[in-house]
């Protein structure tokens, strides 16, 4: 038996350092750190990545079209039957008599370079531009994927800190309602007390608990969010650390309408996308103007009439030509005319939502100013609220003890307490949610960053 025991003991001393590797702890993550970890891992972002780094060769490509194209080609031709013209037959002084005549023989072989250099084309000047203009126009939009991105991670991160707060006003109160559990338990069995409160307290405590399993529920699925927007595998433990609140009093009044629409990276990507809608206009006009090519070609041709191209005794022909290709357009049926049309309307629904995009910046920013203004007021109130609540539930528990307040007054102290907590916790999430709208408007969520 002694034997039995010492066996289990060892193999318990040898298990047990397995077991605690299997339970990592959770490192600390606080708002920047998450935000950074996002800007990293995203698949939005890495995705935004990957369309400014394609630009990068978006351009290369579009430099190649004023760069000398040289190509090497071979060719050959089988005939099973040679073509046939019908001639005068002048071969015999009979110039009104036709004859039929087969030109070539049956194998015919060709190979040698090609090589063309662009002299003028307007389209490719323009087209060179478009394509720089399209690394600015990928860049702003990973700017904005960016904006997105820290916007979702802060709210979910803050919706975690609140849930968790509601856990420790929820734990307050379970601790006062086992402590009153208790006594009532020792008060009914002195016959001090009736069972109908001994069962309010169990009901209100049960009420508790159940809160508390639906938050732990709402927790697990937060997390799982904000892990999602942050790019981080669902089984890393994190644990969050609380953040303070992002502005001073004094900083909602900094940001100014003009200063916010300068920030405004979606604004900037509606002038960017009038640049490229302009540099297609033009592009279009510039097929008016004329092109001018210059071209070579130097070839080796062989014919035979049996296919022996590889005998060395048998003579290889070579030929040359360099020329220059002048392309004039003259009309294409108002086809470039509707071309020019459509884009001249374009342009002017994107001014329409360049308009539309900067009043709505400014509704924004005083709809944001004025939710930061109105949340914060609220949070006072809301402080002020939970402290009368508190000194009332302490004077009625006070009386209660004494015998002079009822259970049922007691019990609405603790409701109104655990609401007027609840509110302050839910106060100070509209809060900082304002906050990151407001650093929205403002064109200024990098600032969480840093």
């Amino acid at each position: 038996m002694i034997k039995r025991i010492l066996t289990i003991s060892l193999m318990l001393l040898l298990l047990k350092p397995a077991v605690a590797q299997e339970t990592p702890l959770a490192k600390p993550l606080n708002l920047q750190e998450a935000i950074n970890y996002a800007l990293e891992h995203n698949e939005d972002v890495q995705k935004a990545s990957y369309d400014e780094l394609s630009a990068k060769y978006m351009i290369q490509e579009a430099k190649s079209n004023g760069l000398p194209q040289i190509n090497g080609f071979g060719k050959l031709d089988v005939y099973p039957a040679i073509p046939v013209q019908v001639i005068p037959n002048v071969f015999e002084g009979k110039p009104d008599e036709m004859i039929a005549v087969q030109f070539g023989t049956k194998y015919n072989a060709q190979g040698g370079v090609q090589v063309s250099q662009l002299l003028f084309n307007k389209s490719y000047f323009v087209g060179l531009q478009a394509a720089k203009s399209t690394r600015d126009l990928y860049r702003l939009r990973k700017a904005m994927t960016e904006e997105e991105v820290i916007y979702n991670v802060s709210s979910a991160y803050f919706q975690i800190l609140q849930t968790k707060e509601q856990f420790n006003t929820i734990d307050a109160n379970l601790s006062r309602l086992e402590q009153l559990e208790k006594i009532l338990a020792l008060q009914y069995q002195n016959d001090l007390v009736k069972k109908v409160d001994v069962n309010r307290i169990k009901v209100n405590k049960t009420n508790l608990e159940t809160q508390k399993q639906s938050l732990t529920s709402a927790v697990e699925q937060q997390m799982n969010l904000l892990k999602f927007f942050m790019g981080m595998p669902l089984e890393e433990p994190v644990e969050l650390v609380n953040t303070q609140i992002l502005l001073t009093g004094d900083g909602v009044t900094v940001a100014t309408a003009d200063r916010a629409l300068q920030n405004q990276v979606q604004l900037q990507l509606l002038d960017k996308q009038k640049d490229l809608t302009s540099l297609q206009l033009e592009n279009i006009k510039a097929g008016y103007y004329p092109s001018l090519q210059l071209s070579g070609s130097y070839l080796y041709s062989a014919m035979r009439k049996e296919f022996n191209l590889l005998d060395g005794n048998m003579p290889w022909f070579n030929t040359a030509v360099v020329g220059v290709q002048l392309n004039i357009p003259i009309f294409d049926g108002m086809r470039k005319h509707a071309q020019i049309r459509q884009t001249e309307i374009t342009m002017k629904s994107l001014e329409e939502d360049r308009k539309k995009l900067a009043k709505n910046v400014v509704v924004t920013l005083e709809n944001s100013i004025n939710q930061l203004q109105n949340s914060s007021s609220a949070i006072q109130a809301q402080e002020g609220n939970v402290t009368l609540a508190q000194e009332v539930y302490d004077t009625t528990n006070k009386l209660y003890k004494e015998g002079i307040s009822p259970l049922t007054d007691l019990l609405e102290a603790e409701v109104s307490l655990r609401e007027a907590q609840t509110n302050l916790n839910n106060e100070v999430l509209k809060y900082k949610l304002a906050q990151l709208g407001y650093l929205k408007a403002a064109g200024e969520l990098n600032t969480l960053t840093k």
